[in-house]
């Protein structure tokens, strides 16, 4: 008894350091979430969303404070006080009216928890660009790839043009500690114009990211000249997009002067090319258009497959993202019954933004029946502001739930949509970001912990979270394309 009664006291002993640390002021939130460092915001008054904090005495508030200077002082600072911990792992807080945010101005935001004992965390601080008409025709840009790339030092720089490798993970590294310049050369394999370079440098932390590089090029691969505008000199961010004078050359080369840490690290780049994409043939009869929403510009799931076998007399038109645009849309002959966006893999902090805005072109403007699948769904309220839709800190992915499925998504308003779904139902769920706040004419159809499905109120156009073109056997949701289809057939001239 007494060996016990000793044990316990020693647990208590060893315990109070622990319940001591239960009671101090809160850990600071994450700000990885939406808008990240330096994303390109598209509203006026973007949705702040990041990574509840964690100890303290619950509950906790938060304060959060934007303002047009790292130092937030002066005129422009916004502050708002007691704010409310959402449940799971994200709170949000959109800018109210009255405080619209500078277009074309860089802001820097802040926010710590508060407990329930006026015990304040640190602030957790980021900042973001405002520029509302980014997004507001398609980039008349076309991708250029190279034939072959080479490195200074190092490993795998191949690895820089993977653009479909889901949160752009994989990386080219210079080998390290080493006290030279480093660079990457590009062959285009021909003579091509570049007007814009999209760029990432070690997404995982500051260790890697270029301080000092400039962009050459050269006629013969040996001789170089820098380009104007493509030098960076002083730069503080992983990612980059530089806007060039349109520039002809074939070998193109990133010289790398500065770094931080050991070792410079591309994660991603792209060359632009000023220019359209060629309008693609339609199929014969009647065809969905299906805009393949990936970086690798396919779809997440057999959609093409699916919409083929449904015994619809329907025939499929895939176009990658980044060659959409409204003027195409309106240039296929015949036009399409629908268009279909699909899922993506990737993570859209990591990913050139301004690839999507033909698919915003779209969302916005065009009158065919659309329908958003997963990340389509998150893109037709995107379209509307980048920071409507926002990670949710973990990944709902229904197929590797063990049976029975929970039947977790409720309807919420009868639509022809729906006709023949459960009421709760179960669908398969693959991702990790939702829509959180709708636009104007905007209404929510289903949802589960968070917004399932959405409609326009003043055009045929639908979002949902879910996966109804997968087929699996517990997919409660199939008859959502089947709806959606028939519906777009009935418009059809």
């Amino acid at each position: 008894m007494k060996t016990l009664k000793a044990f316990l006291a020693l647990a208590l002993v060893l315990a109070l350091p622990v319940l001591a640390m239960a009671q101090d002021a809160p850990t600071a939130p994450g700000l990885t979430n939406n808008p990240s460092l330096d994303v390109v915001v598209t509203n006026p008054r973007p949705v702040l969303s990041f990574f509840n904090a964690h100890g303290g005495q619950s509950p906790l508030t938060y304060e959060m404070q934007l303002s047009p200077n790292p130092e937030f002082s002066g005129p422009g600072l916004i502050s708002y006080q007691g704010l409310a911990q959402e449940p799971g792992r994200v709170s949000a807080k959109r800018v109210a009216v009255g405080d619209e945010l500078k277009d074309k101005s860089r802001y820097w935001w802040r926010v710590r928890a508060v407990d329930a004992a006026g015990r304040k965390g640190p602030w957790a601080k980021t900042r973001f660009f405002v520029d509302t008409a980014s997004d507001d025709r398609f980039m008349d840009l076309v991708r250029v790839y190279p034939e072959q790339i080479l490195a200074s030092s190092g490993f795998n720089p191949e690895n820089v043009y993977d653009l479909d490798d889901p949160g752009q993970s994989t990386f080219w590294q210079s080998a390290p500690f080493h006290e030279e310049d480093q660079w990457l050369v590009l062959d285009l394999g021909q003579i091509r114009t570049i007007s814009r370079i999209w760029m990432l440098s070690a997404i995982s932390g500051k260790n890697g990211w270029l301080k000092d590089f400039a962009w050459q090029t050269s006629v013969d691969g040996v001789n170089w000249q820098e380009v104007p505008g493509g030098r960076l000199a002083n730069n503080d961010t992983f990612r980059n997009i530089l806007d060039i004078a349109p520039t002809t050359a074939r070998f193109w080369r990133l010289y790398i002067r500065d770094w931080h840490g050991y070792c410079a690290q591309i994660n991603a780049l792209c060359l632009y090319s000023p220019g359209k994409p060629p309008v693609p043939t339609p199929p014969p009869g009647k065809y969905v258009l299906v805009v393949g929403d990936q970086m690798n510009g396919y779809t997440f799931t057999q959609l093409a497959r699916r919409i083929r076998s449904l015994g619809l007399g329907l025939q499929v038109l895939q176009v990658p993202h980044y060659q959409m645009s409204l003027e195409l849309v309106r240039s296929l002959k015949p036009q399409p019954v629908a268009i279909i966006f699909s899922g993506n893999n990737a993570g859209y902090q990591n990913l050139p933004m301004f690839e999507y805005n033909g698919n915003y072109e779209i969302i916005r403007e065009c009158k065919l029946p659309i329908l958003g699948i997963c990340c389509g769904h998150q893109l037709t309220a995107m379209a509307y502001g980048l920071t409507f839709a926002r990670s949710m800190g973990w990944s709902d992915i229904t197929a590797l739930d063990p049976p029975p499925w929970k039947h977790d998504i409720a309807i919420l308003k009868k639509d022809p949509l729906f006709q023949g779904v459960p009421d709760p139902f179960v669908a398969p769920e693959v991702h990790g970001w939702a829509v959180y706040t709708l636009p104007a004419h905007y209404e929510a159809l289903a949802r589960s912990k968070y917004l399932q499905s959405l409609r326009r109120t003043d055009k045929m156009l639908y979002g949902v979270q879910f996966h109804p073109e997968i087929d699996a056997p517990y997919n409660q949701a199939q008859a959502v394309l089947v709806n959606f289809l028939k519906m777009a057939l009935q418009k059809a001239p």
